[in-house]
């Protein structure tokens, strides 16, 4: 230091200050985590992969908090300034346009609370009282909010915060996911490196509990003879003669048809429970019973759910017959499974979409959808999500309740049974828990643009969800015999997670750019679409602007900004490409240097043992 200027002594020392002050804050910033202590105790007792579970849900309530707090600075904040005075704002109405007045004919589905149980069902599904609230897209049928200074276009904030929130979603999912990419491309690099990870750094030292201890010995088996088990069909298939790989593969697709067929069985249930569900759903509650109604507005949740329980067990049968390694059988049971799940919504989804545009007796042209069914066709998606969302709670408290206490109670104190001893204890099984919390988190997607508090509710929802798996967990179940490395899991779960994310976007953007606006409610009832708004603003933007965004819009920008990204890909391949090369003779290196100090040992070892048989001699 004494030879550095004054200036560079101060930088350096302003620099390790800095640092210090960043460290400190990082180190407070750990204290305020969400149930920090309650993850550390878990990891302590069950290990990383069960704590990475619920890390992982940790991480998706943030997530639906921002997405929230981001739709209630754009979308709610302005309406309930105006609505409750607190701001000298007033609403700018929807201005008439030349729009035939059946078309805005919107009427309430339940005129108020008669009896007990309407009231029960309108909170269930969402209509009724609830169908007027800020809940749902319909009541946000005004055009912006006019300050002081300046008029906010809420048309264009509803649909801006949709994209924020997807894009938001997608870069939080993609930074996470990095690291654990990284990870899994460097241990999926050998299988000899795979052994000896398992050898000398298999275990999980956070682990305290003695059959947690106990867990993880039968783990770190069933790890080496899963490897030994690949291995051997290894070389099986090595051997297999040209007969026998036609006969494998025959099977295999005879099997693959099988799945394709359950798949579209189902789907073909879920389009068919959906069309009887919306072709019933508006009779008067009065004319038929509870259970009746309340078993028609949830039918297609049912069949849904019912899919999403009988699938996966079909699944895992089916797989033992088509002759594969271990791993890649969990591998592709879960691919299954997570493809059953999501697509169920996304069929439920394009199911409503085809009643939305079609009809049965009369022209759409007036409207140009269903409005004798659907006056306001995204106040009743966004129910229909809503219906998603609460029934899944539902399923997943009674299950704990119902299900697994009991069970737990019968294997404690009726262990001598025979039926109970088959039964066991129930598992809690890390990738089936994953795909519930993912399955609820992609109906927040597509609910969010239709029901602008869902991701609200899905905060409560994954919250409870906390709490009650984390009870499961310490009472009633026992970790599964298949752990996941926490690093393996979170990859997985992102992974999981961004498909379901690709799939959420996919009818969001048709409904935004194919499927006609409601003209009777929410604030695109003078838009043709709801992407019209885009061009709309666009077109208020001064001269210069406007040609900078067609120009960037244009093919002419597109094409070369496309040759311009595959050059710049095809560089980082070539590049990856390079390093992995380097990395190949790096470890034919090491191998050379671990064979000469062999050879070196061994030379020693020798002439040891020779100046020894002289000495003897002598």
């Amino acid at each position: 230091m004494k030879y550095l200027s004054e200036w560079d002594q101060w930088k350096r020392y302003s620099s390790k200050s800095w640092k210090r002050f960043i460290g400190k804050a990082r180190e407070m910033t750990t204290h305020l985590e969400l149930w920090r202590e309650d993850i550390r105790s878990i990891e302590g007792k069950f290990g990383t992969g069960i704590q990475s579970y619920f890390s992982f849900l940790r991480f998706l309530v943030l997530l639906n908090l921002v997405i929230f707090l981001i739709i209630f600075m754009l979308v709610l904040l302005p309406v309930l300034l105006t609505k409750y005075n607190i701001t000298n704002s007033t609403f700018v109405l929807i201005p008439s346009k030349d729009t035939d007045v059946q078309c805005t004919i919107y009427p309430i589905s339940s005129s108020g609370l008669i009896y007990f149980y309407s009231y029960v069902i309108d909170l269930l599904s969402g209509t009724g009282f609830l169908e007027e609230t800020c809940l749902f897209y319909g009541h946000y049928t005004i055009d912006g909010v006019k300050f002081h200074n300046f008029t906010y276009d809420l048309p264009l904030a509803y649909l801006l915060s949709t994209i924020a929130y997807l894009a938001l979603s997608l870069l939080w999912i993609v930074k996470r996911s990095v690291e654990g990419f990284k990870i899994n491309l460097i241990r999926s690099e050998e299988h000899f490196q795979s052994y000896c990870n398992k050898i000398f750094a298999g275990w999980d030292f956070c682990i305290t509990n003695r059959s947690m201890a106990d867990l993880k010995h039968s783990s770190l088996r069933y790890e080496l003879r899963a490897d030994l088990e690949e291995e051997r069909i290894r070389q099986k298939i090595a051997e297999r003669t040209s007969e026998e790989t036609i006969r494998i593969y025959s099977l295999r697709l005879f099997l693959n048809c099988i799945v394709l067929a359950v798949l579209a069985a189902c789907f073909y249930a879920i389009y068919r429970a959906t069309i009887f569900s919306q072709e019933h759903m508006k009779k008067e509650i009065d004319k038929m019973v509870f259970g009746e109604n309340l078993l028609i507005l949830y039918l297609p949740s049912i069949v849904i759910t019912l899919a999403n329980f009988i699938t996966p067990m079909i699944f895992a049968k089916i797989i033992h017959y088509e002759d594969y390694s271990p791993g890649f059988e969990i591998r592709l049971t879960i691919l299954r499974c997570v493809f059953m799940r999501l697509a169920t919504i996304c069929v439920l989804v394009f199911t409503l979409g085809s009643k939305i545009t079609s009809c049965d007796n009369y022209s759409c042209e007036l409207c140009g959808y269903n409005q004798k069914l659907y006056p306001c066709w995204e106040t009743q998606v966004g129910q229909e999500m809503y219906k998603l969302m609460i029934f899944d709670l539902i399923i997943i408290l009674a299950v704990t309740l119902f299900v697994d206490f009991p069970r737990k109670l019968l294997v404690t104190y009726c262990s001598s049974w025979k039926l109970i001893q088959c039964w066991g204890q129930q598992e809690f099984a890390i990738p089936d828990n994953v795909l519930g919390i993912v399955y609820g988190q992609t109906i927040c997607w597509i609910g969010a643009f239709f029901s602008p508090l869902l991701p609200a509710i899905a905060t409560l929802k994954f919250i409870i969800i906390f709490y009650v798996k984390e009870m499961s967990l310490l009472y009633t179940c026992r970790p599964s015999p298949r752990q996941f490395r926490a690093s393996n899991s979170n990859f997985f779960f992102l992974l999981v997670l961004l498909i379901g994310l690709c799939l959420a976007i996919i009818p969001l953007t048709i409904s935004m750019a194919r499927i006609p606006s409601s003209k009777a409610c929410g604030p695109f009832t003078n838009f043709n679409t709801t992407w019209e708004v885009v061009p709309k603003t666009v077109s208020t933007f001064p001269s210069s602007l406007q040609s900078l965004v067609y120009g960037v819009t244009s093919e002419a920008f597109a094409v070369p900004f496309f040759m311009i990204i595959c050059l710049i890909m095809f560089y980082f391949i070539a590049l990856a490409g390079a390093h992995k090369r380097v990395v190949v003779q790096l470890r034919e290196q090491l191998s050379l240097e671990s064979r000469d100090k062999r050879y070196l040992i061994q030379k020693l070892t020798e002439a040891q043992k020779d100046m020894k048989n002289r000495l003897d001699g002598q």
